[in-house]
């Protein structure tokens, strides 16, 4: 069946496609060029941050996180279960080993009251993943870090231009990551970038992405050649790709609040289901500014997600499940035993995730929210 209403659109809203244009007339296409250093400089400016690094990916911003954590196999990440693979990934290519902690049950985040407890010897890092564009409980976790001498590494992938208490996502760790693929607010296909918050990482991070060389300080006259230093990797995206970036993050204000406005209209056509305990809704913490990431819902159980999905299927509408926790899956089960996560299991088998991107009209956010409350009102899984 052809979808009416898919998950997600890619969207056009400024210059984008002229900018391309321009960066490939100007002849510089591959990384770090013109319109990398642009879309960087607006990075720092809007969220000052002392130093943005594009990347090619959310994942590769990750990679050069843990990088310049220096882990070693032997050491010990403390993070969610409840995030996409490539949080645990970056931790497990240093050879070093993911720590699992459960989530708060209004959140969905770490749960911070958890996290000491976890803290060993060979504990390096504390990894944060603000789901849904939702904060951590940031000033609890900055604390534990500093007793432990830990560093913090806010994985912001999902929380460009949320806030908490004041300050941008991203910002307050050691280091913070930001995705541009095309399921995010800001998108340019694929893409990432790194934040770097304390300036000691800032001059090696450059040789990381630019595959271990020292070519940067080269470019500017530091040496007279450059040549192999350190580990990297080819972590640069392409100018075209950031000149697409470009155009969005120029419409940032905007689109945000586009997000915003079919957030709050989700919430106001399924407010009664959620009254009369049918389904949970999004919780936002006080002291915090959301940036409308997804809009999510939550099932009695699986067998009435999996009901729900099928349901608003058969009317044309994408809805998807989210992660699957990486405690349970197979490559961890084979290198640490299983820590026990109620509430991520929990919620991994309940969340329902509906229709949320730029273009999605009010129109059709009527026809979701009226398809979901057309199941439950003709009997729920039994539809």
């Amino acid at each position: 069946m052809t979808l009416r209403i898919p998950f997600n659109r890619p969207c056009v809203v400024g210059s984008e496609m002229s900018y391309v244009a321009d960066a490939v007339a100007g002849g510089h296409t591959s990384g770090n060029g013109p319109f990398t250093q642009r879309a960087e400089r607006f990075l720092e400016a809007q969220f000052g941050v002392g130093r943005v690094q594009l990347t090619t990916s959310c994942t590769s911003a990750l990679e050069m996180a843990a990088q310049l954590c220096d882990l070693a196999p032997g050491d010990e990440v403390i993070m969610p279960s409840y995030t996409f693979v490539s949080t645990a990934n970056a931790v497990a290519l240093r050879g070093a080993r993911p720590v699992f902690v459960d989530i708060r049950k209004d959140t969905l985040n770490i749960d911070e009251t958890l996290i000491e407890a976890a803290v060993t010897p060979r504990t390096r890092a504390i990894f944060v993943v603000h789901y849904a564009g939702q904060a951590c409980e940031m000033d609890t976790i900055m604390a534990i870090a500093r007793r432990h001498g830990l560093l913090v590494v806010e994985d912001a992938a999902q929380a460009i231009q949320s806030g908490y208490k004041g300050r941008w996502l991203g910002t307050i760790g050691d280091l913070g990551c930001y995705s541009f693929h095309e399921t995010k607010n800001i998108a340019c296909g694929e893409g990432g970038a790194l934040l770097i918050n304390d300036a000691r990482f800032v001059a090696r991070a450059e040789v990381l992405r630019d595959k271990g060389t020292n070519r940067r300080q080269f470019q500017s006259g530091e040496v007279d050649k450059y040549t192999w230093v350190d580990i990297g990797s080819s972590y640069a995206p392409s100018d075209m790709l950031a000149a697409f970036l470009l155009g969005q993050l120029e419409h940032l204000e905007r689109i945000t609040a586009r997000r915003g406005g079919i957030h709050r209209r989700y919430r106001e056509l399924l407010q009664p289901l959620a009254d009369a305990g049918a389904i949970g809704l999004p919780h936002v913490a006080p002291d915090c500014a959301i940036n409308h990431h997804m809009f999510h819902i939550l099932t009695a159980d699986i067998e009435e997600r999996t009901a729900l999905i099928a349901y608003l299927s058969r009317a044309g509408i994408a809805a998807v499940f989210h992660y699957v926790p990486l405690h349970s899956s197979p490559y961890f089960r084979r290198i640490a035993p299983v820590p026990e996560l109620p509430v991520t299991d929990d919620i991994s088998r309940r969340l329902l995730r509906l229709p949320m991107f730029f273009d999605l009209t009010d129109a059709e956010v009527d026809d979701v929210a009226g398809c979901v409350n057309e199941y439950y009102c003709a009997g729920g899984r039994r539809a």
